[in-house]
């Protein structure tokens, strides 16, 4: 069922995922962007309350709905909607369904459980909420929930549900709310998801004629005897006795917050024959059934679960260039928090990939955890009514030779080639990371991409951010790459691939090789052997062999000739030579 939340509620469920402040803009601003928002949340409760189509996943919509609530608090004037406007159908509930309010996490559940006599935890089953109404035992009726007062009639296709029985073993008026379901054989919240059951749910039951096939996948679990006896256990007794067993097998009274955590975590993790988003609590005792609105109650609360995906605001597009000069667009996010983690990135892979899905800064997306660690991108929710254009790098700048000195527009894959030197892939060279590169870079440090072989351990420590101890962890590892071996060098310097060639372990031979003697190794065609002509011909990995051979470094001695460059200029490899593509 979809929740309808207090304000206050809806503004904490946000924060207590996000970092996000009120935005920074003009009134006519933030109109244009309230106003967008809210046709999109009208159009998603239109589909689910009217049509029964579930269009976006439940915790994205509250999320989406909370974060239009903040932004009306930060920006007042005008007042929301109600979800279910325009929602309603032709038939009156005999007891209007209730909201459920939504606890923002263990501190709130903590807080509404305190000082209550008697609760009761069920799993919060994820399916659509009707009312069942019985006369003298038979069946009478089955209304969808629609905006909580009226609804549709469903009972044609209600009669053909196995749990929804068409005689009650005693001649009783009775009416219940509750969900119709999909069964599932063992399913595990935790592992498996919400599987797009309700919609699958909503969908079935709004057509004119439901099969006997698919209404045999269907279930209906009552959560509510509005008129039933005082307490939930006498409620729970009399159902099973009338033939609905569920709510009993699947209710526990709970006396503090441990116990109803412990439900929590083993019904999220524990296989169950439905699809859950969280843990329903409430008061044994609740007002007379004639009380009850089409809003949230103090007596009911839903606990849901961790989410499985998390709504973000892209704040801008960024670009890195890798090593081999494939550029990686990248979704800058505002932070927000997706399971225990902050979120402040993304990659989006390809310019293809971003090109297509069209995002741009302020558009709205979903994330998710590839393999429950990494987060990824679902999909775009909504995008920003005021969008402005990205430029994005020309892709013809960068190949596998570029950025070998840090001109403009070349720290990223100039970056991307110091790390892959330093990894384990490579060289191997302890502490020394990312930010170390950043700092030494910053600092002026590296015209050339080899010429931090020349820092000693004082030079180090002047730099901002790295203290005596790190810099002479960084010299030793600096040092101890003098010794590394040949092919250690050549995937230091991002060299082709050899594939399955045996090459000498000599620069010099091989920078004599002509393009028809790599065609003749194994594993090497022609496109590959230009590939690799081309790299001993590149005047930056020209200057770094030089540097190496002045190192004594294995493999740069033994007939190593220097470039007639630089043997007319220096027996040093030079540091400022303007690189050439």
């Amino acid at each position: 069922m979809r929740l309808i939340t207090y304000w206050a509620g809806a503004v904490a469920l946000l924060f207590s995922s996000s970092l996000l402040a009120c935005p920074a803009w003009l009134p006519e601003q933030a109109f244009t962007q309230i106003q967008a928002l809210q046709r999109q949340v009208d159009e998603w409760n239109r589909a689910y309350h009217r049509d029964g189509v579930s269009l976006i996943a439940d915790e994205l919509y509250d999320q989406a709905e909370a974060r239009l609530r903040a932004w009306r608090l930060c920006f007042p004037g005008t007042q929301p909607p109600s979800p279910t406007a325009g929602a309603g159908g032709p038939q009156a509930h005999p007891v209007a369904h209730t909201g459920v309010g939504k606890l923002a996490g263990a501190a709130d559940a903590r807080a509404w459980l305190a000082g209550r006599e008697e609760v009761w935890v069920q799993p919060k089953i994820d399916g659509v909420a009707v009312t069942v109404s019985y006369r003298q035992g038979a069946l009478l009726q089955v209304i969808s929930r629609g905006d909580g007062v009226h609804g549709h009639d469903w009972t044609a296709n209600a009669r053909k549900i196995p749990g929804v029985p068409g005689q009650l073993p005693r001649p009783i008026d009775l009416e219940l709310q509750g969900e119709i379901y999909l069964r599932l054989d063992g399913h595990v919240q935790a592992q498996a998801g919400g599987r797009n059951a309700r919609s699958q749910v909503a969908g079935m039951m709004a057509r004119r004629d439901l099969t006997a096939s698919e209404a045999s996948h269907l279930a209906f679990f009552p959560w509510e005897w509005p008129k039933g006896p005082d307490t939930q256990a006498e409620r729970l007794a009399n159902l099973a006795a009338l033939g609905f067993t569920e709510p009993q097998r699947f209710s526990h009274k709970v006396n503090s917050f441990e116990e109803a955590s412990h439900w929590r975590d083993h019904w999220y993790n524990n296989p169950l024959p439905f699809v859950t988003d969280g843990i329903i609590l409430r008061d044994s005792k609740r007002p007379a059934a004639h009380r009850w609105q089409a809003r949230t109650p103090y007596w009911i609360a839903a606990w849901k679960y961790p989410w499985q995906s998390a709504l973000a605001e892209v704040r801008d597009i960024s670009f890195e260039v890798g090593r081999t000069g494939r550029i990686t667009p990248m979704l800058e996010l505002h932070p927000v928090r997706l399971d225990d983690r902050t979120v402040r990135r993304v990659s989006l892979g390809s310019l293809r990939r971003w090109q297509g899905l069209d995002i741009l800064p302020g558009d709205q997306v979903s994330l998710e955890l590839a393999g429950l660690t990494i987060p990824r991108l679902g999909e775009v929710i909504w995008r920003n009514p005021m969008r402005q254009p990205v430029m994005a790098p020309d892709p013809t700048r960068y190949t596998s030779l570029s950025c070998w000195q840090p001109t403009d527009g070349c720290r990223s894959q100039y970056l991307a080639r110091l790390q892959w030197l330093s990894s384990n892939k490579a060289l191997g060279i302890a502490h020394v990371g990312k930010g170390t590169w950043s700092r030494l870079l910053d600092a002026g440090l590296l015209p050339e991409l080899h010429s931090w072989l020349m820092l000693d351990e004082q030079t180090l420590a002047s730099v901002n951010g790295i203290g005596p101890v790190s810099a002479r962890r960084i010299a030793q590892g600096f040092a101890s790459t003098r010794r590394k071996g040949f092919r250690n060098w050549l995937k230091a310097m991002s060299a082709p691939p050899t594939g399955s060639a045996r090459l000498p372990s000599n620069w010099a031979q091989l920078a004599k090789r002509s393009p028809a003697d790599w065609a003749n190794e194994t594993g090497i065609g022609s496109g590959r052997a230009a590939q690799w002509v081309a790299f001993f011909q590149h005047p930056p990995v020209q200057r770094m062999a030089a540097a190496l051979h002045q190192l004594g470094v294995d493999g740069f001695v033994e007939g190593f000739e220097l470039p007639p460059y630089i043997r007319s200029n220096s027996a040093e490899p030079s540091a400022t030579t303007p690189e050439t593509s």
